[in-house]
């Protein structure tokens, strides 16, 4: 089977790769020339475990390869994959420009039957603005070709993706036609054989499943956080309030760690996107406006207890960061927390000393110099008035505590992941503060 999959960033290069892995045909298509020379070379623009190796055997073996057009190959492939980026706009809702990009050029191409299969994260009604746009363009070719729209959004964790799509919880796949719903099965016939679960359902159904799927998971972890802050001004400790509601079934364990506020690629965008939805249908997300609300003032609470252990005097202090991505297994840091930290501590007159294991170019791309940017995490403690735990790294986990209490200043750790024990750290001589304790 010969697919193409119009975009290279994490979505599309992800999938690419495994829909490869899995003995599917693909092209990975992108404007970017130098990214596709690149990733031609074996050199991948992003960091995601396992990913490299698997670029390279399947670019090897033929069944990935990298174009920057692709009218040349659309004769070839039965259907397109978009998995180009839907930023936030200025208003927090979906930018479709890049999605109706591909759209017209999919119209602009076809020449048989073929599919054109959203697979970027889209508001409710895309679907039909896609049909609009490659209907539009058939119409000044003069063509009546037949096609479908589908939607087959991702649920990929950054870090953890190539197990997800590998072996995932669930498939989603939306479509309109009985020829379509076929092809879809056919691709996804490997998944059905190994009884993963593939849900069909109509279009916007799937368009919705994605943001309500994250939005869900999102209001879970500012719940948690939200009562992890009650717990500290009430004297509960947020941990075991934690274990005591996750043991309910009807719950569950999972998005219930209290910690410095969630960011990345999906959760902040698809929250805002399904609230600005609602906007322009006349409903308010009361819960999901509360739940953006939490997670922004969130970011900052590592900050605000360095500064009330401080007493607001923070002018001149040297603070260590210990993780700048937004999760570990990443170099992503859209919507990370240390963002927030790093521009509250500057603004204060501070001394930022930075470390993460693959995330410290993505930082310096992002702002500059402004920071020192560490050779390992006890160079960033190197006389360190505190440490700010911000991304629960594995080589964090487990630090020589007598080392890092040589080497600060003063033996402060501030945990924003709490994934530290309190009486240990007490034992070896830091002040240690943590989430809802």
């Amino acid at each position: 089977m010969n697919i193409a999959i119009v975009g290279t960033g994490y979505v599309g290069l992800v999938s690419g790769t495994c829909f490869a892995e899995m003995g599917v045909n693909v092209t990975c298509v992108d404007i970017d020339t130098e990214k596709i020379e690149r990733l031609k070379a074996g050199d991948i623009p992003i960091y995601e475990p396992g990913l490299d190796e698997m670029v390279v055997r399947n670019y090897r073996e033929g069944r990935l390869r990298f174009t920057t057009d692709l009218k040349e190959i659309i004769d070839d492939v039965e259907m397109v994959f978009s998995a180009v980026g839907t930023p936030p706009d200025e208003d927090g809702s979906a930018d479709l420009q890049y999605v109706l990009q591909v759209a017209r050029q999919f119209g602009q191409s076809i020449k048989k039957y073929t599919i054109l299969v959203t697979k970027s994260t889209v508001p409710v009604g895309t679907a039909q603005k896609v049909k609009a746009a490659i209907k539009e363009e058939l119409n000044h070719r003069g063509e009546d070709i037949p096609f479908d729209v589908a939607s087959n959004p991702e649920f990929l964790k950054e870090g953890a993706a190539i197990k997800d799509f590998m072996s995932p919880d669930r498939v989603v796949v939306g479509v309109e036609s009985e020829r379509a719903k076929e092809l879809m099965t056919k691709l996804y016939r490997p998944f059905l054989l190994n009884n993963f679960r593939v849900i069909f359902t109509d279009i916007p159904s799937a368009e919705m499943i994605k943001y309500a799927a994250n939005s869900m998971l999102a209001t879970r972890i500012s719940f948690m956080n939200d009562i992890a802050n009650l717990c500290e001004i009430v004297g509960a400790d947020a941990e075991m309030v934690r274990k005591g509601i996750g043991s309910d079934t009807r719950i569950g364990r999972k998005f219930l760690y209290p910690g410095c506020g969630y960011g990345g690629s999906c959760f902040p965008k698809d929250v805002k996107a399904l609230i600005k939805t609602a906007e322009k249908e006349g409903y308010e997300m009361r819960v999901l406006k509360a739940v953006e609300e939490v997670n922004e003032q969130q970011k900052r609470v590592v900050f605000d207890k360095l500064n009330r252990y401080y007493d607001g005097n923070l002018n001149g202090k040297t603070i260590a960061i210990w993780g700048l991505a937004f999760k570990p297994e990443t170099d992503d840091m859209r919507e990370a927390t240390s963002l927030v930290v790093i521009d509250l501590l500057k603004k204060a007159g501070c001394n930022v000393r930075v470390y993460d294991p693959v995330a410290m170019n993505e930082c310096r791309r992002r702002i500059g110099d402004s920071v020192y940017y560490a050779n390992d995490m006890y160079d960033a403690a190197l006389c360190a008035d505190a440490m700010l735990m911000l991304t629960e790294w594995k080589q964090f986990r487990l630090p020589t505590w007598s080392v890092l209490k040589r080497t600060m200043k003063t033996p402060l750790v501030i945990d924003g992941r709490n994934i530290y024990e309190t009486q240990e750290l007490k034992n070896e001589g830091f002040t240690y503060l943590c989430i809802g304790k």
